[in-house]
């Protein structure tokens, strides 16, 4: 039997064993830290620490509309270490660079659209603790998004005449939101204003030809900007441009002459043969949009049945989308040529040249004295004046239909 002596004992025993049981459990439970210090009495005189380094990726995790521009890295409160940011799937490397101060990182080219991407970061805090981050995201796609393709290009040096034209590959409902992220403003400090011509192009100007020697800046803010229902901008940069010297030259349908002013000033005038009676060339102010050493041009490509196909027209430059150009001819009457006397072309204006875009020709010349953007204007034809949406002639338009015709 049982002595009270014994069963003191034993419920003594059960006693420790469930101190030691607890004692086990609570070094077991709860959270280790490495940085935590004891005091020599199984207390402790620190919390656990963390790194204080934040870690934001702009594109969130699962993300299906991140921007293609501003998709990037960083940190506050650290500085960041590492990110390594792929695409998914191929595991290509996307190249990118930390900031100088170690606070951000972003990639080194525009992302591509409708493509999915993994980014990993990490960073340490002042003291040194580390901190990671992860996010798996996919771009905006093609459908979802809009792009703006524009003119001029940015550095390049246009001359009076020349719009900043907008074509945008969808159709745009909200037009003030999108012309509201567009600026365009001028070291002149001409006044800018932008038109619509239906739903998918937008040009800005100002009320007269720019500045000779003025600096335009067009600052395009389109990412994320919403311009029809569920599509977005995925356009964000700023172009600068600079206006050439002023010129100007004035084709006379009555004398078959072209009068090149430049600044002000009569630099030259030269014979041209304009359209024939039967194609007459359009009246108007009209902008050099491209130029072409040498180009084809087929009667097919402008409704005009198989009358002619020139696989080599030099000194081409474009004046209208519908195509208009003033370009050289090589192919006329030379026992009775046409410049200065009568008009031969189909509505094109003509001038003296030979095969090859080669010799000291009145074409080359006015080829290599021209500027994408300089104005050639044509007065005294039978035709009609020129849309001012074929090509870049919305100076055809009056200030106050151009202003009309604006969102903002």
């Amino acid at each position: 039997m049982t002595t009270p002596d014994i069963a003191a004992r034993r419920v003594l025993g059960a006693i420790a064993a469930l101190v030691v049981g607890t004692l086990t459990l609570s070094a077991c439970g709860g959270n280790a830290s490495a940085d935590a210090n004891t005091d020599g009495k199984g207390g402790s005189n620190t919390t656990a620490k963390t790194s204080t380094a934040k870690i934001t990726i702009s594109a969130k995790d699962g993300a299906t509309n991140a921007s293609i521009n501003s998709t990037g890295v960083k940190v506050s409160d650290g500085t960041l270490t590492d990110v390594k940011m792929t695409v998914s799937g191929s595991g290509e490397a996307v190249d990118g660079a930390i900031s100088a101060d170690g606070g951000s990182w972003k990639p080194k080219e525009q992302l591509e659209r409708g493509t999915k991407y993994q980014i990993s970061a990490t960073a340490k805090d002042d003291s040194g603790k580390t901190a990671a981050a992860n996010s798996i995201f996919t771009t905006v796609t093609s459908s979802n998004s809009f792009i703006g393709t524009y003119t001029p290009d940015n550095g390049t040096t246009v001359g009076v005449g020349m719009p900043v034209s907008f074509n945008f590959d969808k159709v745009i409902s909200d037009k003030k939101a999108v012309q509201s992220h567009i600026t365009v403003t001028s070291s002149s400090g001409q006044q800018v204003v932008g038109h619509w011509f239906g739903t998918q192009r937008l040009d800005f100007r100002p009320q007269e030809y720019w500045k000779a020697g003025s600096k335009v800046t067009m600052k395009i803010d389109l990412d994320g900007v919403q311009g029809a229902n569920g599509v977005y901008g995925v356009q964000k940069k700023t172009v600068t441009f600079t206006i050439g010297r002023s010129q100007v030259s004035t084709v006379d349908v009555n004398t078959q002459t072209m009068t090149v002013v430049r600044d002000g000033q009569t630099y030259k005038s030269l014979p041209i043969s304009s359209g024939s009676p039967e194609h007459t060339t359009y009246n108007g102010q009209m902008v050099i949009s491209e130029k072409f050493t040498q180009t084809r041009m087929n009667s097919q490509t402008v409704g005009l049945g198989g009358e002619y196909d020139i696989p080599d027209v030099p000194h081409a430059m474009r004046l209208t989308t519908s195509g208009t150009f003033i370009h050289g001819n090589y192919w006329y009457n030379k026992s009775n040529p046409p410049f200065g006397q009568t008009g031969t072309s189909h509505g094109c204006v003509g001038l003296a040249d030979v095969q090859g875009a080669q010799g000291a020709t009145n074409a080359k010349w006015f080829y290599d004295n021209s500027l994408i953007g300089d104005v050639v204007i044509v007065k005294n034809s039978p035709d009609k004046t020129v849309a001012p949406d074929n090509g870049l002639n919305g100076w055809n338009l009056e200030w106050s239909e151009w202003t009309a015709g604006s969102a903002a």
